[in-house]
Formats: C-alpha cells, structure tokens, sequence
C-alpha cells in the first residue's frame, strides 16, 4: 500500500510516519507542502493520502480535490486539531480523519477501515463506496435505480436514499459497461433491471419509472432510439 503524507508540521509529519511504520506500513512519501504533493501526484498513484487540513498556500481540503481528480480511488484522511472541521473533511470526500495528536490506534483503526473497504471491492467488483454526508455506503449494484450526472459528481439513487459518488458519469457507464445499465440520456444511467414500466412522451422520448419507488426518469430522444435497440437486441 503506498501512503502520502503532507504536513506542514514536521513533528506532525514524522509523527505519523513512526505511527505508520510501526504498523507495518513502510510504502511512504513524505510531504511538507502541498505543492509538493502535486508534484509527487504527477509521478505516483497513492493508495492512501494523510492530508493537513490547516497549511498555508492551500488547505489539505482544497488538495483532496486535486488527488481526486488525479485519482478518485485514493482514499483520503485528514489530521486536524480542531473537531469542528469534521463535516467540511467529509464533504471533501475524506473517508475518515485524525484529531492530532495522532495516536496509534486511532492510526490503526483508520487502516483497518481501510483496508476493508479494498477487500470488498476486491472480493465483491459489484458494489460502489458512496457517500451522503458523514455517511458511507457501500452499494450493491443491483440496489442502484439509476444514476444522475451532478457536475464532478454522480448522485445514485438507492430505495432509501440517494448518495454521492466523486466520478463523472461517464466514468460510471465505463464502469457499468458490462452489467445491465444503460446510459438513457446524457445525465441518467438507468438498471435496466428496476424498470417498471416505459411510456413514449413527446419527440419520441420515454419515460421510464421504476419498482418501488416514485421517481421518474426522462430519455433523451437519441436516448430512447438506442435504448429500444439494445432491448430489441437481449430479446432476440
């Protein structure tokens, strides 16, 4: 597992490498600024990224963003002194952070997480890690409705809830190219699956809705020419 660790701190910084080390983790880039994680970013893929919320420059929140554009399955954690920062770390897209002074087990625990999270996506390629606040989900593809396109992000819509995903929809169609997804307009991908029933609207469009639950999604009018294909195809 390759580790970055950016802190201005130095104290904080070698603190967290010893921690590491001493849990067997020895993969580690040191960083003490931001830019020089970039520059490390254009050279590595990391696994895990310990970032300093508070450093001058650029805060360890507005980093996250630039790791994940460059790597959205890098895990992110922060380190902080002050609590109050939680929520904005987890909105950031931080799988969990640190309150400093940052002990062993809480180092620990935060592996551990981890490291299940990359079990499930190993042992089982058919759930996505969402998230809606300080939550986390780990989504069975077969419980997803569909999929929206909302800026950098995707919104999947699960029976309960909906939550977010830092990819672009384009990104999720390539993911879900082999399963029975399908890509209806240029902001929805549906699972074929939880259709309940289609009905033409105007310009030839469908509108589809689903089991289970109220919403309704609208084709684009290419949208429905190539969804009646692909589905005149599997009934063949």
């Amino acid at each position: 597992m390759k580790i970055l660790i950016v802190d201005d701190e130095k104290l904080a910084l070698s603190r967290l490498k010893r921690i590491l080390s001493e849990e067997g983790y020895n993969n580690i880039v040191e960083c003490s600024t931001p830019i020089a994680a970039i520059k490390e970013l254009a050279k590595n893929r990391f696994d895990v990224a310990f970032l300093d919320i508070s450093m001058p420059t650029m805060s360890g929140l507005e980093l996250a963003n630039t790791i994940l554009e460059i790597s959205s399955d890098t895990f992110i954690i922060f380190q902080t002194a002050h609590e109050e920062y939680a929520l904005e770390a987890f909105k950031s897209g931080g799988l969990d952070y640190l309150l400093k002074p940052i002990s062993n087990e809480s180092v620990q625990k935060c592996m551990e997480k981890i490291k299940k999270f990359i079990s499930s996506k190993t042992e089982e390629s058919r759930k996505i890690l969402a998230k809606r606040g300080n939550k986390v989900y780990l989504i069975s593809l077969e419980d997803i409705y569909y999929i929206k396109a909302d800026l950098d992000e995707v919104i999947i819509r699960i029976k309960e809830t909906d939550a977010y995903v830092r990819k672009k929809i384009g990104d999720m169609e390539k993911i879900l190219s082999s399963k029975n997804f399908f890509r209806v307009h240029r902001s929805y991908i549906i699972n074929v699956d939880k259709i309940k029933s289609m009905q033409s609207v105007e310009q030839s469009k469908l509108e589809v809705s689903f089991t289970d639950i109220d919403d309704l999604v609208t084709t684009s009018k290419d949208g429905a020419k190539d969804f009646r294909e692909y589905l005149d195809n599997k009934t063949i």
